[in-house]
């Protein structure tokens, strides 16, 4: 692979996950080197990720503390404020050591081109790679809209307004940014976000064990429906009189302690195992585990148009996967899905409970996930990303990117019908 440095800098900024755990942010940051770019991510420093310097791979981390992982509405303003101090005092020392030609803003929130602004009127490009739909996730978080609500559409906006590309993580959000946010068409890009060929994905073992394993691989927030899981669990057991499984949740987040506590609460703490976050050998030894992998992301507003990692992750995976019918899902899952026949636990826990009972079911599964997978190429992704930024700096399309080594392309087939 070719060394040859463009000179460029780039900064992405990122504020609710570190990196490398921000999968996204970190095979972006990669593609960038690959292409060429000086690279330095700012995020916020957890205690899986201390260090506040580090160089990983040629990419320069900086990451800075926070005062909380917040949960209320008062909690995200002094979290957010603290987030947009630190960012701006970090580009700031970035942009005195060697310049900055781009900021990539990757929300949420909707708040970071508040740090970018100084930045852009001395010549920066401003990139927004929309991972969420704030306004939507707050309404998901809270159930109601109200002033907050409206404030949070008026920051998407002026985000958009600042972009001088925007990237979107799916066609549903960039038809919003098309929409919603005025964006002009050929300044919208879609970059899924498929795992890369380094994701620990040996598929499941062989199964030797008396007791199945439903797994979760993801971040652990109010939003994401890991209480679900929790309380899916409670119906396996209590109401369906199974007790031959076990649950395995990987990650971690805000909301993890309140969850571990609803475990206890509802006496199915001795079902769930909590790894906390895991990388490397370690995660790829428990994802080897997996029998039947959990999506159990509740539908609202937001989740229906979510693009989950974790329907990535899990076809890459070889395994089949129970969720909720959301549209997005439906349409990337496909035929690899079970799916739950309502919008409560206890749906998402019959649906698993059918694949447990039904072996020809899970094979049938487990290989539409594994064809779905191949669909799932990251390289393609990665040449539209650099584009992106070939677009904002005037690279030519020989330096745009170095990594030659994509798929053939793969037709995804359709969704099943309802």
């Amino acid at each position: 692979m070719s060394s040859t440095r463009t000179g460029k800098s780039c900064v992405i900024v990122v504020e609710n996950l570190p990196v490398p755990a921000d999968r996204r942010v970190w095979q972006q940051a990669l593609a960038l080197r690959r292409a060429g770019l000086d690279v330095s991510v700012i995020c916020p420093a957890t205690p899986d990720h201390p260090a506040l310097h580090e160089i990983r791979d040629g990419v320069e981390i900086h990451r800075h503390p926070l005062p909380l992982r917040a949960r209320g509405r008062w909690g995200f303003l002094l979290e957010y404020s603290s987030a947009l101090f630190h960012q701006f005092r970090l580009l700031f020392r970035i942009h005195r050591r060697r310049g900055v030609d781009v900021i990539q803003a990757c929300n949420p929130p909707d708040l970071i081109f508040l740090a970018a602004l100084p930045f852009l009127a001395l010549g920066a490009r401003f990139i927004f790679d929309q991972h969420d739909l704030c306004p939507e996730l707050y309404e998901a978080k809270f159930g109601r809209r109200g002033l907050i609500y409206w404030l949070l559409r008026i920051a998407e906006r002026l985000t958009y307004a600042c972009a001088h590309e925007v990237i979107t993580a799916n066609d549903t959000f960039r038809d919003i940014a098309l929409s919603r946010g005025g964006v002009a068409p050929e300044r919208v890009t879609a970059v899924y976000s498929y795992p890369d060929r380094n994701f620990p994905s040996g598929g499941p073992a062989p199964r030797k064990r008396k007791k199945f394993v439903l797994g979760y691989l993801g971040v652990i927030g109010d939003q994401d429906g890991v209480d679900g899981l929790v309380r899916a669990v409670f119906h396996l057991v209590h109401v369906r009189h199974c007790r031959d499984f076990r649950a395995l949740v990987i990650g971690d987040g805000p909301a993890l302690a309140s969850v571990r506590a609803l475990a206890q609460a509802m006496n199915v703490e001795d079902m769930i195992t909590f790894t906390g976050f895991l990388c490397g050998e370690t995660l790829a030894a428990h994802l080897e585990t997996f029998d039947i992998g959990l999506i159990p992301d509740p539908p609202n507003p937001c989740n229906d148009k979510m693009s989950m990692n974790k329907v990535f992750e899990y076809c890459a995976l070889g395994i089949p996967v129970v969720a909720f019918p959301l549209t997005e899902t439906r349409r990337l899952l496909g035929a690899a899905g079970v799916y739950a026949l309502g919008a409560n636990p206890g749906n998402l826990a019959d649906a698993a409970l059918a694949l447990m009972r039904d072996e020809a079911l899970r094979a049938e599964r487990a290989e539409a996930a594994r064809r779905r997978s191949l669909a799932f190429d990251w390289s393609r992704e990665a040449r539209k990303y650099v584009g992106v930024y070939g677009k904002c700096l005037g690279l030519p399309e020989a330096q745009a990117f170095e990594d030659r080594r994509a798929a053939p392309d793969v037709a995804m087939p359709d969704a099943p019908a309802p």
